[in-house]
């Protein structure tokens, strides 16, 4: 909103409203584009703008001319190591879904590959999760069995990756991120924190050596499953267990005191994997009663796009887990992208990412794969690797080839308690409780919503608990909207200021005045607590103002903070106006927005309450008020 000068006063502008084509662009481009992505080409000749706008949807294209050997190296280091750690991760998170260990390598091809080019962030590294990974196998294990219906199963994983990929490159396309934003970090926290409850207790079945389990994933029936089948447990297999896993948290605890040593952390699942395929070969592990992770074949990814599956009989299940893991896996990459973005002062954009992150899934689930996204672990092992771009990915894939080419038989001796010690592992490091304790001193709101997806992916099911944590974060930000800020405004002695008489006890009242603040749009949904609330000061301020003989006058609404009203809130607006006048008082609007102001001047809210009821600022509008009050006593007497 621009200022007028009449006569050395200060004025709001009443210029005529802007037409609807010219708010309408505005709007869609402040939800569209808010990071206003072509900024800097809008000037340049047609031909370098051709070439910055297909840099822009291909960032490969961008770095890659000025990409250096130097710059290699690093890369070269950072890739082996994160492929390292993608070996032992692919064949545990694809036995957590229940699917062939060998998907799981084929998981860490071909998708690098597609982030390599279209992805913005030069320090994530893409692999698959837990937490997916088990929602997979829990969900379209309702519809199909791993077991006994197998082929069926794995492609209603394929179809699953694809309608994730479908929605994520959707969202990202067009521009609606936003709507990724109400997976709240409050909600992330304790659903990874009750999925990895989960994933733990179920890897007891591999620390244990059992043969028989649930497939369920609730707490209760997970322990059920270990206590009925406790003829099972055996005893050298949960004693290796508990040796490598041990083991994997020296690794981390090393780490942790001395960063420089990463790569002790990194290389730690691997070794394990590797003294255990050697324990297993040596050792004769199946006559110990140890079982291992079966016969792989070498061979790259085969493609799969004949085994999608559509069926109406079984879609159901691969468009629930599609479109819970999609979010999930986009929430989860884009803060991990952006948090180490933010710790080296580069950028990340969010829906870059997701068209990203849905290129690669729908490729992947035609090349064999299944959900990938950019893991904590992977990220943070790349980071602290030196990766200094997205080749680093690229490294990785060939690595991986070189492994599925020649290497992929030597893992088959894998021992499945090896990976269920590198699962629990991995797991323990995402039940973050300093950070609910963090919630819980700060927002005990917010460490409501974290507990409830904890509980209800823990006890009752992993959808129904992200469910129930959404919406309790919805329910929030519905009462925010239903009940706005507001409060009353007092002098800071000795200035201009007006500030919260609550936050700031020293600021006094204005004999004649009440100034109440609001801080937020004024919609149908609030306009009834913003009159009823306006209305109750007024009751109060009437009732200090008779002891001390003092008449209320004006009311004073500051609206610097009403970014938006709506038809009820202009109705609102009249009936307060309605009950101030039958009371004696005038109501005067200080600061209204642009778009505010436009809608009361289209609607003659403007022309009932008069020009002069509308100023720029507290101080201006009470200095002008004590005027006319004097001038009206002024005459008053000479009469």
């Amino acid at each position: 909103m621009t200022r007028a000068v009449e006569g050395g006063h200060r004025s709001v502008n009443m210029g005529p409203p802007r037409s609807f084509g010219t708010v309408l662009k505005l709007k869609l481009k402040e939800t569209l584009f808010p990071d206003d992505p072509f900024r800097q080409i809008r000037r340049e000749p047609l031909g370098r703008r051709s070439v910055q706008t297909l840099q822009y949807f291909v960032p490969m294209l961008e770095w890659l001319p000025n990409y250096s050997f130097n710059l290699f190296m690093y890369d070269l280091l950072a890739g082996i190591t994160i492929a390292s750690l993608a070996i032992p991760q692919g064949i545990s998170y694809a036995n957590l879904a229940s699917l062939p260990p060998i998907i799981g390598l084929y998981s860490s091809f071909v998708p690098p590959l597609i982030y390599a080019v279209f992805g913005s962030s030069k320090h994530l590294a893409v692999g698959t999760v837990a937490a997916c990974s088990l929602l997979i196998g829990e969900t379209i294990g309702e519809k199909a069995s791993a077991t006994t219906q197998t082929e069926l199963y794995v492609s209603l994983v394929f179809t699953t990756c694809f309608i994730s990929g479908l929605l994520q490159s959707a969202l990202g396309l067009l521009r609606l991120g936003v709507l990724v934003d109400f997976m709240s970090h409050s909600t992330i926290t304790g659903f990874m924190g009750g999925t990895a409850l989960l994933i733990i207790l179920q890897q007891m079945k591999g620390m244990l050596g059992m043969k028989h389990f649930t497939h369920k994933t609730g707490v209760v029936n997970v322990l059920e499953a270990i206590f009925k089948y406790k003829n099972e447990w055996n005893w050298k297999c949960a004693l290796i267990g508990v040796v490598f896993l041990v083991f994997l948290q020296l690794t981390r605890f090393v780490k942790k005191k001395n960063p420089k040593l990463f790569y002790i952390s990194a290389m730690g699942p691997m070794v394990v994997v590797v003294a255990g395929c050697l324990f297993a070969y040596f050792g004769n592990a199946t006559k110990l009663g140890i079982s291992t992770v079966g016969p792989l074949k070498k061979g790259i990814n085969a493609l799969s796009v004949n085994r999608l599956n559509f069926d109406p009989a079984y879609i159901s299940a691969p468009l629930k887990a599609g479109i819970i893991t999609g979010v999930i896996a986009l929430v989860e990459g884009i803060a991990i992208g952006r948090s180490f973005a933010l710790a080296t002062n580069t950028n990340v954009d969010g829906n870059k990412e997701m068209v990203a992150y849905g290129f690669m899934n729908i490729i992947g689930s035609m090349t064999s794969c299944y959900l990938t996204t950019g893991p904590f672990s992977k990220t943070a092992v790349n980071v602290m690797a030196g990766c200094r771009s997205q080749m680093a990915n690229v490294v990785q894939s060939v690595c991986m080839l070189l492994v599925l080419l020649f290497l992929a038989p030597l893992f088959s001796y894998t021992p499945q308690v090896a990976l269920s010690a590198i699962i629990i592992s991995a797991m323990l490091g995402l039940i973050k409780y300093k950070k609910a304790y963090h919630l819980y001193k700060t927002d005990k709101f917010d460490f409501l919503i974290c507990m409830s997806a904890f509980f209800g992916v823990s006890f009752i099911s992993m959808d129904m608990g992200l469910l129930i944590s959404v919406g309790l974060a919805l329910v929030r930000a519905l009462l925010y909207m239903a009940r706005p800020a507001t409060c009353k405004l007092g002098n800071i002695p000795e200035s201009n200021l007006y500030r919260d008489v609550e936050q700031y006890p020293g600021a006094t009242g204005i004999p004649g005045f009440l100034v109440v603040q609001i801080g937020s749009p004024i919609y149908f949904a609030s306009a009834p607590y913003v009159t009823e609330r306006v209305m109750r000061w007024v009751r109060e301020e009437q009732d200090l103002a008779n002891d001390a003989h003092n008449d209320l006058e004006y009311v004073l609404l500051e609206m610097g903070g009403v970014t938006a009203i709506d038809s009820t809130g202009m109705e609102a607006l009249i009936e307060l106006r309605r009950n101030l006048q039958n009371k004696g008082m005038k109501m005067i609007l200080v600061n209204p927005r642009i778009d505010v102001m436009e809608k009361l001047i289209v609607a003659k809210f403007i022309e009932k309450i008069g020009e002069d009821a509308v100023f720029l600022s507290a101080e201006d509008a009470i200095e002008t008020c004590r005027f006319t009050l004097r001038n009206s006593k002024q005459g008053t007497v000479e009469v």
